[in-house]
């Protein structure tokens, strides 16, 4: 990312990607989220159109009837940054990276939410929850976490990630119901849903997928040589064979099946973030869909999982 400074780059996203949403959102920044910031006001019986996120899970247990709650909405949003610094997210086939898409929106929405009065936090994880930066509000703070995210190197090499890690260890560090965004290519061992779903069940939980396009379809590029970001382990393909490509294409079409799939089990909302795509015009996708199936649901969550939408 050019130039480094903290600064420069968030001056930059603010006449940039913030002005640019600050005019399609019209001050309008909640279509982003639904059901944040909430002090719990009443239970009741669940009914058809309610939102199967604010099931009461132990009450329904209990009575073996569902049951929701009802909330208050407090004008304070504290929001919580989840991200995974874990080797893949250093993959970029062209100028930006995973990890640059990864610092431009949490910096983006780290400032349009303390903007509005609201406080952002973070957890930074490569491996394991290595640092904790607590929630607080206003430019500043968003410029500590935006140069401690330029501050860290990237890791050459580490044990196979596990985002179940970063998943329970954010269940215990963020107490209060708040807004958490889930930032990571979700290239992880298996059973992080479950922590998702369990993660989901008391905040209002974003899923910020990030890929890159060759990780979904590899062009002929003659012999290479082709590395595990993770592990370090290299191979030597011929993407020249025709046959190795359409493999290749098939392997990736079933982990993004198996990744869908995961993400509605987990009940989560998915926002996917290519390093190609604009990452403004991504977030307004994003807000235009849950707007749209909003109004055609009446608030009744769903999770099509279409690339760039609301899940």
């Amino acid at each position: 990312m050019s130039p480094r400074n903290p600064e420069t780059i968030l001056r930059r996203l603010e006449w940039t990607v913030l002005r640019k949403l600050d005019g399609l959102l019209q001050g309008d920044y909640r279509t982003l989220f639904r059901g944040f910031g909430l002090d719990l006001a009443d239970l009741r019986e669940y009914q058809f159109h309610d939102d199967v996120r604010h099931i009461d899970w132990n009450v329904t247990a209990r009575t073996q009837i569902p049951y929701v709650r009802e909330h208050n909405e407090d004008r304070e949003v504290t929001a919580w940054f989840l991200l995974d610094l874990s080797p893949s997210v250093d993959f970029g086939s062209e100028t930006i990276d995973k990890r640059q898409v990864l610092t431009e929106f949490t910096t983006v929405l780290a400032r349009l939410l303390t903007r509005q009065g609201n406080r952002v936090g973070a957890l930074f994880f490569s491996g394991d929850v290595d640092l904790v930066i607590p929630a607080r509000g206003g430019r500043r703070h968003v410029l500590h976490i935006l140069n401690t995210l330029l501050a860290r190197p990237p890791l050459n090499r580490a044990p196979a990630t596990d985002l179940s890690t970063l998943l329970r260890s954010a269940f215990n560090v963020v107490r209060r119901r708040s807004l958490v965004f889930v930032i990571s290519d979700f290239i992880s061992a298996p059973g992080w849903e479950e922590a998702l779903s369990l993660l989901s069940r008391r905040h209002e939980v974003l899923a910020v997928r990030l890929f890159d396009p060759l990780e979904m379809k590899l062009p002929d590029l003659g012999f290479l040589v082709m590395q595990d970001a993770e592990t370090g382990e290299q191979i030597f393909v011929d993407t020249e064979d025709r046959g190795f490509r359409r493999r290749f294409a098939k392997a990736a079409e079933a982990r993004e099946l198996e990744l869908r799939a995961a993400f509605q089990r987990a009940g989560v909302d998915v926002l996917e973030l290519s390093t190609a795509d604009d990452i403004g015009e991504s977030i307004m996708r994003f807000a235009q869909a849950r707007k749209r199936r909003s109004r055609a649901t009446g608030g009744v969550a769903q999770t099509p999982l279409d690339r760039g939408t609301a899940a």
